[in-house]
Order: C-alpha cells, then sequence, then structure tokens
C-alpha cells in the first residue's frame, strides 16, 4: 500500500513541478528527511522493544548546545563526539530510570523531555548560539562525497547500523522477544532491564548524531531544535508497519514511513500550503497511523 501511495506521491508532485525529479530537488529532499530518518530508525527500535521515546528532539537540543559551547576548547571532532555522548548518556537516563521502577515509557520520556529541555535553553541562555566553526558546517551540511551529501550518507549509515543489529545480532532478537512478550522473555532469562537500557541508549545516541547533522546544516545550535522531529518519527515508524504494541517491523517499514511522510509535506510545500496546515496535515498522518495499527492488530487476531 505505502510504494503505491510513494509513486502517487511522486506523480503528483511531477504533475505540479516537472522538476520534482531533478537531481538537485532529489539531493535535497534528502537532506530534509536525514533528521527524520535518523530519529526514525531509533524510534522504531524502540517501539518494536514495546518502548517509546518523546524526548528525541529535546536531546538533540541540549546536544547540540553542549557540543558547539566546547568546540572552542575541544575542536570540531571533540564538539562532535560531545554531541554523540550527551545524547547517548541522556538515553541512558531514561533508560535506567524506565528498567528501573518499570514506569510507563511514556511519563519517563516525557519527563526527560521536559528536564533536556530545560538545560538546553539555560545553557544557550534562550537563544540560538551562531558561534559554530565554518569548517564543521561545510563539510557535514553542505559537502558531497561522489555527488551524495555527507549528512544524507551519515543518516544511511545509522540506518545501516539500526539494520544490522536488529537481523544478525542477539540485541535484535531480544528487542522484538521484549515487544512481543515482555514477561515472557523475562522468564525465558533474557535479562530485560540491561536490554531495555541499551535500546533507550541507541536512540539517545540517535538523538546525538541528529544534533550533528542538524546544527551543521542550520548553523546554530537551537536549544528548541526541530521540535516536531520526534512526533514525526513517530508517525513514520507507525505509518510504515510497525506495531505500536512492539514484537514487531523492521527498518524497511521505517523507510517507507519516512518516505511517505516527508514527500507529503514536500508536495505540500510545492502546492503553497502554509506550514500551519502541514502541522495539521503531520496531526492527521499520526491519527491516520494509529488507526492503521488497530485495524492491523484487529486483523491479526481473527
Amino acid at each position: 500500500m505505502l510504494p503505491l501511495l510513494i509513486l502517487l506521491l511522486a506523480l503528483v508532485a511531477v504533475m505540479i513541478e516537472p522538476r520534482f525529479l531533478s537531481t538537485n530537488n532529489l539531493l535535497n529532499l534528502l537532506r530534509q528527511l536525514t533528521p527524520l530518518l535518523i530519529f526514525a530508525a531509533a524510534q522504531g527500535i524502540v517501539i518494536m522493544s514495546g518502548g517509546l521515546d518523546l524526548s528525541q528532539s529535546s536531546v538533540l537540543s541540549v546536544a547540540g548546545v553542549v557540543g558547539v559551547l566546547v568546540m572552542p576548547q575541544l575542536g570540531i571532532g571533540g564538539g562532535v563526539c560531545v554531541m554523540i555522548a550527551v545524547g547517548a548518556f541522556c538515553g541512558l537516563l531514561s533508560g535506567f530510570v524506565a528498567a528501573a521502577t518499570g514506569a510507563s515509557p511514556l511519563i519517563v520520556t516525557l519527563s526527560a523531555l521536559s528536564i533536556t529541555q530545560a538545560f538546553a535553553l539555560i545553557l544557550a541562555n534562550g537563544v540560538p548560539i551562531y558561534d559554530v566553526p565554518g569548517e564543521y558546517t561545510d563539510l557535514v551540511g553542505f559537502t558531497s562525497l561522489a555527488g551524495i551529501p555527507v549528512m544524507v550518507l551519515i543518516g544511511l549509515a545509522v540506518l545501516a547500523c539500526c539494520w544490522v543489529l536488529l537481523r544478525f545480532t542477539v540485541f535484535g532478537r531480544y528487542v522484538y522477544a521484549m515487544g512481543s512478550n515482555y514477561s515472557a522473555a523475562l522468564h525465558s532469562g533474557v535479562d530485560v532491564r540491561f536490554y531495555t537500557v541499551l535500546v533507550y541508549v541507541l536512540s539517545g545516541t540517535c538523538a546525538g548524531i541528529g544534533a550533528v547533522v542538524v546544527t551543521a546544516w542550520t548553523s546554530a545550535a537551537q536549544p528548541i531544535a526541530a521540535p516536531n522531529l520526534a512526533l514525526q518519527a513517530l508517525a513514520s515508524v507507525v505509518l510504515g508497519g510497525v506495531a505500536l504494541k512492539g514484537g514487531s517491523g523492521g527498518m524497511i517499514h521505517v523507510v517507507f514511513g519516512v518516505v511517505t511522510l516527508g514527500m507529503l509535506s514536500n508536495v505540500l510545500n510545492m502546492i503553497g500550503v502554509s506550514a500551519y496546515f502541514q502541522t495539521l496535515a503531520v496531526g492527521l498522518v499520526i491519527l491516520l497511523a494509529v488507526c492503521l495499527d488497530r485495524l492491523r492488530q484487529r486483523s491479526a487476531r481473527r
């Protein structure tokens, strides 16, 4: 169904703007999709494990702010490493609280969202930081290798790593086991607390990588960066076919969901729909995705 929808959106886009299939526009579209792809790949794994991470956008914000603040002392490489490390640390804290207390991932990551957002605002004094090294923004945000933007290559590398983790590692098998039946996984000897923490560390790490990409692309560390990206990632994952209850799905579903949502946004931009109505469209897509997920669950039970 989604491949047909993607083709339909592409046809509509070509009818509206014949240059849609031009190399420049497609590369532009890939750049726009990269942050969403990074977030959705991580969110997909979290949901497949039976969890949920609403704190991705705020973790991206605080990681970007901290990374840019330390770049004058540690250099570009050090700042990038700090962004990823801050993301992983935030994920570690969320995972530890969720695993140790058994609290709902919704509540844990919602509180993490508030805390990390507050730290980002405090550290940046509530304003974007534009003192970002030009070499860093040029390399990550605007340089291409073999005709492919570096930021797109980063997104594809994250997707490939998540695919490998799910398909070929013990971690991936345990993710599906926990999502399918948490109690059964626990009683079969799986260290569910440890792997729950790992899932959220992975999500935080991807948020940190997202900070590397978004900060370079926008040439600024913003204390409130991409606030809707986490919800868009959630919509992409569920729209692509990953069950909200966990235990099923794969990276191919994530890719289909990301491309569908990204092309929808691109088409809306091309026909001149305002950002306010685009936000409405995303909300409707999330509602549609949840309804489709419920229908899939009902048909599976029959």
